[in-house]
């Protein structure tokens, strides 16, 4: 690489991951509150918290990596205008397509590691996810047993720890009642207690110490009573209901599995939904080739003017076409348009936009593609500022 071309590189790295980081620790902290909740109602260790979050961190990246790479292409254009550089630049002969080689590298990396989250990492991080909540609902990860509360194991058994040492494995002030499939039921208290495995994963043992056990059945007269120094329990696990396979939604099929069911010809609306989630990941990929065209453009504001409306329109350009992408592909699940027409036709039309304002840019002199919008917001501006409170009496004359 020239040292031009490693400057450039520099320039949108540093944004590009800054902003990159940001979004995604932004999207996580707003998760990661309502997991928390989640796992605690439920009962479950708070490590399957970062599991979980584990699982979502592909599905923010796939909106996450457009957004980083617009961004970082955009303030790196944004800094060599600001400083003149980029007058000198062209000055010296430079265009704006040999300018956008190191875009375009950042570009083609980034939709490379992009097909492969939406494509084949995202879809089973989700089944995932969901295979995480149903466990969590059910049990089946193993729900913890709260202290100085009553914890049913299953329909038979019910147990109640009043205090828990070292992480769990001492135990103490222990009460436990079983129901037998045979109407008999046995109570226990012990003062300590410790699980321990055994070769069969279905099975637990209680290990009690220093405690009571009464058994009573209806043809005892009187239960029967033993005091013990050690005693084993042996606790049946509840069994669970198995998780569905993978592909019960069309998200959490890869994308040469979307392809092969967009093949058949027996279940119309499974070809239309899975047709419609093929395109749509094809599409957002496809529009990563765009974003450098459009950072440029938008990233050169008019001479004499320090405005950031270039970088706030290139967010509401980039989340407006994501979620017209989404209702795109909600039409053509549907089966009302044809997916390849409802997706394809709007990219079709923001990439005609994106190129003609690349070309105002770049090929019309003095042309600004933002300028008439920079004007308006200008504008804008000052008659608001002239309407605040205070505002009037600071311009009257003395």
């Amino acid at each position: 690489m020239k040292s031009i071309d490693r400057y450039m590189a520099r320039l949108i790295a540093v944004p590009l991951f800054a902003t990159l980081t940001i979004a995604s620790m932004l999207l996580v902290l707003d998760r990661i509150g309502r997991l928390f909740d989640f796992v605690a109602t439920q009962g479950g260790p708070i490590t399957v918290v970062w599991r979980m979050l584990a699982n979502l961190l592909p599905e923010y990246l796939g909106l996450g990596i457009p957004i980083g790479l617009m961004l970082g292409i955009l303030l790196a254009f944004r800094r060599l205008s600001s400083t003149s550089e980029l007058d000198v630049m062209r000055g010296v002969g430079m265009s704006y397509g040999r300018l956008l080689r190191v875009p375009y590298m950042f570009a083609i990396l980034l939709a490379a590691l992009n097909i492969a989250i939406v494509g084949f990492v995202q879809p089973k991080a989700r089944y995932y996810y969901e295979q995480l909540r149903f466990e969590l609902r059910t049990g089946a990860l193993g729900a913890s047993i709260k202290v100085g509360e009553f914890t049913h194991l299953g329909d038979r058994m019910t147990m109640r720890i009043e205090e828990s040492r070292d992480k769990g494995r001492d135990l103490s002030g222990i009460f436990v009642h079983v129901q037998t499939p045979k109407n008999d039921w046995i109570g226990v208290t012990a003062e300590h207690g410790r699980f321990m495995a055994t070769d069969d994963p279905n099975v637990i043992i209680f290990r009690l110490t220093n405690g009571t056990l009464v058994h009573n059945r209806p043809e005892f007269k009187v239960p029967r009573v033993l005091t013990f120094s050690a005693h084993d329990l042996p606790i049946n696990l509840p069994k669970f209901e198995s998780f569905r396979q993978r592909g019960g939604r069309n998200l959490e099929f890869t994308l040469p599995e979307l392809a092969k069911l967009g093949k058949e010809t027996g279940n119309r609306e499974l070809r239309a939904s899975s047709r419609a989630e093929f395109h749509f990941r094809l599409v957002e990929v496809a529009t990563m080739f765009l974003l450098p065209l459009l950072a440029l453009a938008l990233a050169i504001p008019p001479k004499r003017s320090s405005s950031s409306l270039g970088v706030f329109l290139s967010i509401v350009m980039i989340v407006t076409y994501h979620k017209v992408n989404q209702y795109a592909s909600d039409i053509g699940a549907l089966g009302r348009v044809d997916p390849v027409i409802a997706l394809w036709g709007p990219f079709l039309v923001f990439a005609g936009l994106v190129f003609w304002m690349y070309y105002q840019i770049a090929y019309v002199p003095g042309g600004q593609p933002i300028g008439a919008l920079e004007r308006g917001f200008g504008k804008l501006g000052k008659a608001i500022l002239r309407r605040l409170p205070g505002r009037r009496r600071e311009e009257m004359p003395a």
